[in-house]
């Protein structure tokens, strides 16, 4: 249970760090935010509970591949800010486009053989 709560201490730690980092230099924030801290969190954290190469390697082919739809958010969210579309409905569309192109990734892979 200790461990647990470590886990969720560290990470909660990463988020809140992002979050006050960001009011102060967006560039910094995002830096920050773009390591991909969440993806090496959780591989050592696998790694510590399964010692499974196995799965650390399944679980960074899958990060690889579900990266990419998720840009389509961090396109398209500035995109419709700048044009004056209201935060909320922003990023209502950018995650519904965003979830869209998840569908489209995991469809388009399927079709080439590749399962995650």
């Amino acid at each position: 249970m200790t461990y647990t709560i470590l886990k969720f201490a560290i990470s909660a730690a990463v988020l809140v760090a992002v979050s006050e980092l960001a009011k102060r230099s967006s560039f910094a924030g995002g830096l920050l935010v773009s390591l991909p801290l969440t993806s090496l969190l959780a591989m050592m954290w696998l790694w510590r509970d399964t010692h499974d190469s196995a799965k650390i390697s399944a679980l960074s082919t899958s990060i690889f591949w579900l990266v990419l739809p998720s840009l389509v958010l961090f396109v398209l969210l500035p995109a419709l800010l700048k044009r004056g579309v209201a935060f909320w409905p922003s990023l209502g569309i950018s995650v519904t486009a965003m979830l869209a192109s998840y569908g489209a990734m995991l469809f388009g892979l399927g079709k080439f053989g590749i399962k995650l």
